[in-house]
């Protein structure tokens, strides 16, 4: 029969009431990210990664379509290639606890973005120009809001850390220095009748 864990032994496999140098941190760490309030920074990184699956899936299935429609006809297969890396952002997004690197991933990808179609708006046909102008302005808004939200999620999440729980870890529980304590109960301790040596052993009392 396995044997259940004792409730004296915490997950870090320290007994109850030890001090681990690293409990404060890892304590404010998982208040920070898991206390069950998603920053709003979060929910945006969130929303952005679900923006970001729902367009690579788009150019990935629909390549044709989409390069038409924001002026890069001829050029089906960057676009397929785009929305891998989108979807493969949103993912990211989605599943990592710290979204920071995938956020400005997603603003390098928008970099690439703004330089294909402002190639293609200076290359391209009348319509095809038109068609850029108007996907640069739309990525440009986007790449606005990744740049916002990759600052802001750090920040945000350096707050809540600093806020999430007090430490003490300098504090021994005494009033005073351990030293100074040591002995001090015994000024005002009496002893139990039932922990008294029985009367027919007072002879060997120890001493």
């Amino acid at each position: 029969m396995q044997q259940q864990p004792s409730s004296l032994t915490e997950s870090s496999g320290l007994p109850s009431g030890v001090y681990s140098p690293q409990a404060p941190q890892q304590r404010r760490h998982d208040a920070a990210v898991d206390d069950g309030h998603m920053l709003p920074s979060r929910r945006l990184a969130r929303g952005l990664g679900w923006f970001s699956i729902g367009l690579g899936l788009a150019e990935v299935l629909a390549p044709r379509l989409m390069a038409r429609a924001t002026g890069l006809h001829g050029h089906e297969a960057l676009v397929k290639a785009y929305g891998w890396r989108e979807i493969a952002a949103g993912v990211g997004l989605l599943l990592a606890k710290d979204p920071t690197p995938w956020l400005w991933g997603r603003v390098a990808g928008d970099a690439l973005d703004l330089a294909a179609l402002g190639s293609r708006a200076v290359t391209g046909n009348d319509a095809q120009r038109a068609r850029a102008v108007s996907s640069l302005v739309a990525v440009a808004g986007v790449a606005a809001l990744d740049v916002a939200c990759a600052t802001a999620v750090p920040k945000a999440q350096a707050v809540r850390q600093a806020q999430a729980a007090h430490d003490y870890s300098d504090r021994s529980g005494l009033p005073q220095d351990p030293e100074c304590m040591r002995g001090a109960a015994l000024a005002s301790f009496e002893m139990p009748s039932d922990m008294r040596i029985p009367d027919a052993l007072r002879p060997y009392t120890l001493h």
